[in-house]
């Protein structure tokens, strides 16, 4: 079994269920008693998300590299990055690094690609939503990408940062994303993409029977299980 080398805290909410689903991927492959093994380097996410803010991207690559360098160190085999806006920097970082990083892109459009959807709903925070670093990630497998329009952009954005970060999961916020997703299936979307790791924590696919729900946190952390139990890279059998 290979090693993980986790970057998580950002935030720690949805870092704690990378942890859980990654040891019950392994669980669940090998019976027993068995658990993954794994390394876990928790930042701390105020200063990143000021650097966020201010738009010091380089500033906020030097702190995830000096903690991806300690993983990397410490004996991990690859890295796992538990955040879908810090993977704007995950060129800088895997520039850095001698083990593979598992970029939680490829790993959604792997799914779409295996669901056959080609036009997908992406919901995560303002700066996955409206730069290219992420949009352009997927649609390199072919795959057409709707966002919400502005006004919806900085609701999500809120929900993201003053709730589900703090751990608050309210209805109404529920409710108010599901309004979203809902009017982009209206404009063709055949799919939508939980495209920030905290986002499942208040929506699921029983929320939306009628459409897929691409749950990016819960699709990386099951890939990092299945490519820590394999000898390939970058991805495994998947799941059955």
């Amino acid at each position: 079994m290979k090693t993980i080398g986790l970057l998580g805290g950002m935030s720690w909410e949805s870092t704690a269920s990378y942890y859980q689903i990654i040891n019950e991927t392994i669980q669940s492959r090998l019976g027993g008693l068995h658990s993954a093994k794994l390394l876990l380097y928790s930042v701390d996410f105020a200063p990143i998300e000021e650097l966020q803010a201010q738009g010091e991207w380089e500033e906020a690559a030097a702190v995830l590299a000096e903690a991806s360098l300690r993983l990397e160190a410490a004996g991990a085999d690859f890295l796992v990055l538990c955040t879908n806006t810090m993977h704007k920097i995950a060129p800088r970082l895997q520039a850095r690094l001698h083990i593979p990083l598992l970029h939680i892109g490829d790993v959604t459009a792997r799914e779409l690609s295996r669901l056959h959807i080609q036009t997908a709903a992406l919901l995560g925070t303002a700066y996955t939503m409206t730069e290219t670093f992420y949009i352009e990630k997927l649609q390199e497998s072919g795959i057409r990408i709707l966002v919400p329009e502005a006004d919806d952009i900085r609701l999500v954005n809120r929900i993201i940062f003053q709730e589900l970060c703090a751990g608050i999961c309210s209805s109404q916020s529920r409710e108010s994303l599901l309004r979203v997703i809902h009017a982009l299936a209206g404009q063709g979307a055949e799919g939508v993409i939980l495209g920030c790791t905290e986002l499942g924590l208040l929506v699921s696919q029983e929320d939306l029977l009628s459409l897929p729900v691409l749950d990016t946190a819960r699709l990386h952390a099951e890939a990092a299980a299945l490519c820590a139990l394999s000898p390939g890279w970058p991805f495994p059998a998947p799941l059955p």
